[in-house]
């Protein structure tokens, strides 16, 4: 069985219970939490120092340097979004709340792999290119806006994850359903300008992304994760350092006050917090960039399979996959009156070609109206209107198809050990009356 990570905001929700895990008490009447040994040291371990007054802790207390991260989960959950895990945050998006063409900021899906970084914005925050190229450089903010044009594009982002709550037998990490997706409005540069600006060399392969956050651990010599990307990726005119997101500074819990937006390629590409890019003569291997992270089979295997990590290659395009977002699951609807659906359909590197939709579980299918993305990078909206001959239970299902004439598949697609690019056919029950 998959393990689940426990944050300290799920276990400081009882401070009872907290009491039984983290605290231990001289008597119920002695309501300090004094601290087991154990607990001490990963709590201080979190906190990167010691606690000198330990023994005065409230029982049930989260320590003030980490409340803030839990702020951040209580306002996720307040704006309707699923908190996965809080240490670090992860949380997706119900379906029916991604109807809007853009992203808002606070239904924006969210993948920390780390602690976020304290930030101040503007002057002090720096950037930096160096490794394989001619002319190594250190920005501001202020400095990337002036010397290169800047852009605004829609572009979605999705984690690699995405669905993995549906692969059997379970994988490893987050149970994403179909929430971790969201295509936002980013101001920033074009990633190739400053590449070629930084004079990248003939040798160049690979890019290696460095952020400001901090590992789980308290430890400053441990990174939480540090991926790349082909420089051809890199180069690619829809790859941008962000610094805006829908008309905003961009905002902490989404990378701020600067990220790689890296469309249509697993999110984690998308570094947040971004410090350090350093490019590079071979492939990239930093955290989260070797073994079985980010990477699928190379052939396809049976579930279950122990897999060699010499067996595995990395994600890059990610699949042609639908979103239903209108009507939300559950409605129930009058016999005789048609029924508007709606979604986004979005295809990696790829355009989407066509959605079709089903109401008879795939026995045949219907075209929908689908609209061209603003800009590559961007998801496409679809609509239609959908009839029922009879009263009782159905499904709605969408199918997309991209510009390559690959197809969603129905059931969830080839078994992989980290439960990696679901992209089956989403589905929502309606009840017509």
């Amino acid at each position: 069985m998959a393990r689940r990570e426990r944050g300290l905001f799920e276990l400081y929700e009882d401070p009872e219970r907290a009491d039984g895990v983290i605290f231990s008490r001289r008597s119920k009447s002695d309501r300090r939490g004094f601290l087991k040994g154990v607990g001490l040291g990963a709590l201080a371990a979190a906190l990167g120092a010691g606690i000198p007054y330990a023994r005065f802790m409230p029982s049930g207390l989260i320590p003030a340097a980490l409340a803030d991260e839990s702020s951040w989960v209580t306002l996720l959950a307040t704006d309707g979004l699923t908190v996965l895990n809080d240490r670090p945050i992860n949380a997706e998006t119900p379906a029916h709340l991604l109807d809007d063409d853009i992203t808002p900021n606070h239904r924006h899906f969210v993948r920390n792999n780390g602690i976020m970084p304290e930030v101040e914005r503007g002057r002090s925050w720096h950037f930096t290119i160096e490794g394989a190229v001619s002319n190594p450089m250190t920005f501001g903010l202020n400095n990337l806006s002036r010397q290169f044009e800047v852009v605004q594009k829609a572009l979605q982002l999705e984690c690699g994850g995405n669905g993995r709550g549906g692969f059997n037998p379970p994988a490893r990490g987050n149970q994403w359903t179909t929430g971790a997706i969201g295509n936002a409005m980013y101001t920033g540069v074009r990633l190739a300008d400053v590449l070629k600006a930084a004079g990248v060399k003939a040798e160049s392969v690979y890019t290696a992304h460095y952020s400001a956050d901090t590992h789980l651990s308290g430890d400053s010599e441990k990174l939480p994760i540090s991926r790349g990307m082909p420089v051809s990726k890199a180069m690619q005119p829809n790859t941008l350092l962000a610094f805006a997101m829908n008309g905003e500074p961009l905002p902490l819990l989404h990378g701020g006050p600067l990220r790689i937006v890296a469309p249509g390629w697993p999110g984690s590409v998308s570094q947040k917090w971004l410090k350090r890019l350093i490019v590079r003569d071979q492939v990239h291997d930093g955290p989260k960039m070797t073994g079985k992270s980010y990477r699928v089979p190379a052939n396809p295997v049976a579930p279950g399979t122990d897999v060699a990590n010499e067996d595995m290659r990395i994600i890059e395009s990610m699949p042609v996959k639908s979103l239903i977002t209108r009507p939300q699951t559950g409605l129930e609807t009058a016999l005789g009156t048609p029924l508007a659906v709606r979604g986004h359909a979005w295809a990696g590197d790829r355009d989407v070609s066509a959605v079709n939709v089903s109401i008879d579980f795939g026995a045949s299918w219907q075209h929908a109206e689908l609209s061209a993305p603003p800009n590559a990078g961007s998801w496409q909206t679809w609509n239609t209107e959908v009839s029922f001959p009879q009263t009782g239970y159905y499904e709605i299902w969408a199918r997309a198809t991209d510009d390559a004439g690959l197809m969603q598949p129905m059931v969830v697609p080839g078994w992989n050990p980290r439960g990696y690019l679901n992209n089956s056919c989403h589905r929502i029950a309606i009840t017509v009356a």
